[in-house]
Parts: C-alpha cells; structure tokens; sequence
C-alpha cells in the first residue's frame, strides 16, 4: 500500500514538473523545478519580479541578467512561460532562416537552370553547324555525281558517234 502511494506521488511530481510553469506566479521551488534554473537564476527572478512582472518573454530576458535568447528558448522547451506563452523569439528566428535557405536554394536552382539552358543553346547551335556542314558535304557530293555522269553520257555519245562513224565505213568495205 505504501509503494503505491509513494509511486502516485512520484507521478503526480513528475506531472507537476512537466506542466507549464509561469515565470509571474511560481514559487522558488517550482522555479527550481525547471530544467536550466538554479537557485542563483531563481533568486535573480524573484527579485525581479519583485519590481514589478514581467510583461513578455523580452521584458524578462532583458531584466534577468544570464537569460538571452538561446537560454529562453531552452526555458520555454522545459515548461517556463510568461504570462502563460512559450518563447517565439526562436520560432520567428527559425521562420527567417529558412525563408533566407529557400531564397537561396532558388537563386541556386535558376543559376543551375540558366547554365542547363545556356549549354542547351550551345548544343542546338553546335547540331545546327553540324547540320549546314553535312548539308553542304551532300550538295558537293551531288554536284560531283552529276558531271561524273554528264562525263559519262559524253563518253558514251563520242563512243557512239564514233560507232556510227565506223559503221558506213564498214558497210562500204563489205561491198
């Protein structure tokens, strides 16, 4: 019976070490309670608050000396709020570098398609000389075709004429 009631009351401290703990109402100890706040930051906070609470996360970071940016947004992971709101500080941070890494992989991205369209002109211009130079290899090859066989034909009609040349010279000598 006593082992069950000791393991309810370790749950319902780990649930109460868990759950949200506003920087403007918690005591030293629940204060303690959060991972990243020691007795010296504890003190640091009460006696601040003392003055007056603190309005937001930047009215806090900026009257608890130690706490910066990085070490309220470690705060705020580990149940800290402020007026019950969690640190965005970190959140737009990260919002702006990665709106920064997007703008960068676009410029990156049209750099890469300029330079694809850029080889692809060359490609096209390249295949184009191709193109005119194997043009004008066959025009040269035609042309050559057509007078060896105009050389041929008057081969052919001198032989020819030539024949016929003999053929009463022969007729003439068979009689």
């Amino acid at each position: 019976m006593l082992k069950k009631i000791l393991a309810i009351l370790v749950m319902l401290y780990a649930t109460l070490a868990m759950a949200a703990v506003d920087v403007n109402k918690a005591t030293d100890a629940q204060l303690d309670s959060i991972k990243g706040i020691g007795p010296v930051t504890t003190k640091l906070i009460t006696t601040e608050r003392k003055k007056g609470e603190f309005k937001n996360w930047q009215d806090f970071i900026d009257r608890v000396k130690g706490v910066g940016e990085k070490s309220a947004v470690k705060l705020s992971e580990n149940g800290l709020t402020v007026n019950g709101e969690s640190f965005k500080g970190a959140v737009a941070k990260d919002a702006k570098a990665a709106a920064k890494e997007e703008k960068k992989d676009a410029k990156a991205d049209a750099k890469s398609d300029k330079a694809v369209a850029k080889a692809d002109a060359k490609a096209e211009k390249a295949e184009a000389k191709a193109d005119k130079k194997e043009a004008k290899a066959k025009a040269q090859a035609e042309k050559k075709e057509a007078r060896a066989e105009a050389k041929a034909d008057k081969a052919v009609a001198k032989a020819d004429a030539k024949a016929d040349a003999a053929k009463p010279a022969a007729s003439a000598a068979k009689k």
